[in-house]
């Protein structure tokens, strides 16, 4: 038996990379029994009946997964997102954000499409890029069209299993294009009528871009925090988990507590305002998600 990974999951077929090449593989009936799914990202041992079929005999244990996409093992979620159609949205990077985040990935911020903006526009988009930069995230303002911005993006995937995940439209394909463009990946128009990109990638795959492994996912415009608890959240908001130390009540959600430090540092300036909203937003909608039985 061998051990490999997981690369690509397709039509009930899993393609695990090794030493010796790709082997296409099924997955052994007791992963179902025992709920188990196997998914791209994966290390498994599996057994070859020759040297490109095989079944897959157990999957080993993973350091993360995300379930949109599907996905195990990342080293980084490079979060992408459009300054323009679609319009660059804080409330939607911020839930990407809080997925990533609880999930124990490393999030690095690509706003693409740059090229689009105005002057005034590029000024307003770069003042929100400066307060992810202040909390502390790794942000990268570029555009595939004239590469601006791309270079920078080339020396994160070294070495590292990476997800590109983002709302369907924001060129994510393009970029990927733009970094290896022999991938010659499908891109769409946005569609003006809805208003959002067609959904161009089919499947989760891991493909070999800037020294690295890299997913392109399926495109996806909402994220419900079903493995989230309320009491959790705010360790999701790297600056408010740095200041709720000096909450006076241990276990303080940062609602209506007094003498909450989180929302003095709001007040102070300390915290964007819209972080904050966004963060109770988020609060009132893990409250009110159906008990799981």
């Amino acid at each position: 038996m061998t051990e490999g990974k997981i690369v690509k999951a397709l039509s009930g077929f899993y393609y695990v990379l090794n030493e010796a090449g790709l082997v296409q593989c099924r997955g052994r009936g007791v992963f179902r029994k025992n709920k188990v799914t196997p998914l791209v990202g994966d290390y498994v041992i599996f057994q070859a009946e020759n040297d490109k079929e095989g079944y897959i005999m157990e999957v080993k244990p993973r350091k993360n997964e995300l379930i949109r996409p599907p996905i195990a093992n990342t080293d980084q979620a490079i979060l992408v997102f459009s300054a323009s159609e679609p319009e660059f949205s804080t409330m939607l990077l911020d839930r990407f954000l809080v997925i990533v985040e609880s999930s124990g990935i490393l999030p690095l911020i690509c706003v693409t499409k740059a090229d689009l903006l105005s002057s005034e526009k590029r000024s307003e988009i770069n003042g929100y890029l400066q307060d992810y930069r202040t909390i502390g995230y790794e942000v990268i303002l570029l555009s595939s069209k004239t590469e601006e911005g791309v270079d920078q993006l080339r020396p994160f995937l070294t070495g590292k299993t990476s997800v590109f995940a983002g709302q369907s439209g924001v060129g994510k394909s393009s970029l990927l294009n733009a970094l290896k463009p022999e991938l010659e990946l499908k891109t769409d128009e946005i569609s003006s009528h809805l208003g959002r990109g067609k959904h161009t990638t089919r499947h989760v795959e891991l493909i070999a871009v800037g020294g690295g492994l890299v997913a392109d996912t399926p495109g996806f415009s909402s994220l419900e925090f079903t493995e989230i608890e309320a009491e959790d959240l705010a360790e999701a908001f790297p600056e408010m988990s740095k200041v709720s130390e000096d909450c006076k009540f241990r276990g303080c959600l940062h609602v209506n507590e007094p003498k909450c430090a989180v929302k003095t540092a709001v007040e102070n300036g300390e915290i964007p305002p819209y972080r904050y909203e966004h963060y109770l937003q988020f609060i009132q909608e893990i409250k009110d998600r159906k008990p799981r039985y």
